[in-house]
């Protein structure tokens, strides 16, 4: 199986770009993105047409905000919008779906902002993210994916060490992260790549950034602990242009 995550920072912009070129040539079972900044009565004004897959739309209440969306190949048993309890619930941030073997959450996790006023928020809204997962691989596996807005350890940025207390790298933010991992899940790409470096997802608008390399990585795929002997690889496609993010492909043995 196939998946890839991405966030494409406006999906109306990204597909004036790439996003049909690479959309069609992942030729992924699962396509999911975050920061659609879009409604589903927009979708008419899109040239691209994901042919062949179920397409399914958590928008904002806000227009032109935040918003996730997940194109798959294979119809799902159920679909669910955001989170069962806590966090907030207008800005469209999560989908699960469910199949036979598995459930697929996508997620766009709350920025706690520069000046970090959104920290209380991002705390409750992880507590009841991860309830979620947990409770949902009390029955069956999960494959978690998104864009979950933190570099957990000081080897998923460039410069850790100035970053400190930045929002993305905060203590309260990675500290979350730990607690994530610690209810029973692994962080695929460093389950396969442990100890590689300038290997990151997103890079700022600024100082030419991305020619330079200067990163973060903040986009993930997380699966339930018995999953992690089934991944294959996780590929980072950092040529990928399009959005400040790149696009993070799973290959697993599902």
């Amino acid at each position: 199986m196939r998946a890839v995550t991405w966030n494409v920072n406006g999906l109306r912009a990204c597909e004036k770009k790439c996003f049909a070129e690479f959309f069609a040539s992942a030729d992924a079972d699962f396509f999911c993105i975050q920061e659609t900044k879009m409604q589903e009565d927009q979708l008419s004004a899109l040239q691209f047409q994901a042919e062949g897959y179920h397409a399914f739309w958590n928008s904002a209440v806000k227009k032109g905000y935040s918003g996730t969306a997940v194109f798959a190949k294979q119809a799902p048993l159920s679909v669910t919008k955001e989170l069962p309890t806590g966090g907030v619930s207008d800005e469209g941030r999560v989908l699960t779906l469910e199949y036979p073997e598995f459930y697929l959450v996508n997620a766009y996790v709350p920025n706690v902002r520069r000046d970090l006023v959104r920290i209380p928020l991002r705390m409750e809204w992880e507590d009841a993210l991860r309830a979620h997962l947990s409770a949902l691989d009390q029955k069956k596996p999960v494959i978690y994916c998104g864009d979950l807005n933190v570099a957990h350890q000081p080897i998923d940025l460039k410069n850790a060490k100035s970053n400190e207390g930045n929002a993305g790298y905060t203590a309260e933010e990675r500290g979350k992260m730990t607690e994530l991992l610690a209810a029973g899940f692994a962080d695929a790409f460093r389950f396969k790549y442990p100890d590689r470096t300038d290997a990151y997802t997103w890079w700022s608008y600024m100082g030419r950034a991305r020619e330079k390399n200067i990163g973060w990585r903040i986009d993930y795929w997380l699966l339930s602990e018995r999953l992690r002997d089934k991944i294959e690889d996780v590929v980072i496609h950092a040529d990928v242009m399009g959005s400040d993010h790149c696009p993070v492909e799973l290959q697993i043995a599902l």
